[in-house]
């Protein structure tokens, strides 16, 4: 029984990597969004010098909004193959800063400080916009935009109120003071 035990747990442990190819897929669905930044921003550039200034920041706002959804897309990539699939074996020079900080945890607050500020993006748009007033969509926007809000301060205050509590004497400066006498 025992044997039928650690056949099955390992089975478990080795499906993680059935995560690769969603990860994978996000990689091709980052090209596709630098595709649509590319003619964004080719659209952009040719209709500039006889556009508004609030169609420039519009438009401006717009490429915002791209590329923040590809660092959501990124943050998902990364964070998400290094906690359920494998550790990337990159050089230290070359990996950001975030990538061996962020656990599950700190992943959701990514992801929702990302969705947040694309939300924000969105309805800023909204209100760059007003020459065409659509008051029943602005309502949306800012209502959307507020649950985002929320939600992200409900899963920062869920974090840190899951967190296990560390006796001073466990910290690191606990452990120097400790060595230290």
């Amino acid at each position: 029984m025992r044997r039928f035990e650690l056949t099955f747990e390992n089975f478990l442990f080795h499906s993680r990597w059935l995560m690769a190819p969603f990860y994978l897929g996000l990689v091709f669905a980052l090209m596709l969004l630098l595709y649509h930044f590319a003619v964004q921003f080719y659209g952009f550039a040719l209709s500039v010098h006889g556009a508004s200034e609030t169609e420039i920041i519009l438009g401006i706002l717009g490429l915002i909004d791209l590329s923040f959804t590809g660092n959501l897309i990124l943050i998902v990539i990364f964070s998400g193959y290094e906690n359920f699939v494998s550790r990337l074996d990159i050089e230290e020079t070359d990996r950001p800063a975030w990538m061996t900080k962020i656990d599950f945890g700190g992943l959701k607050q990514k992801l929702m400080a990302s969705i947040v500020a694309i939300s924000a993006i969105q309805v800023l748009k909204g209100f760059m916009a007003l020459e065409q007033p659509d008051n029943t969509r602005l309502a949306w926007l800012v209502g959307i935009h507020v649950v985002f809000l929320g939600s992200l301060l409900v899963v920062v205050i869920s974090d840190r109120i899951s967190e296990p509590s560390e006796h001073p004497s466990e910290s690191r400066a606990g452990r120097k003071l400790k060595r230290a006498r």
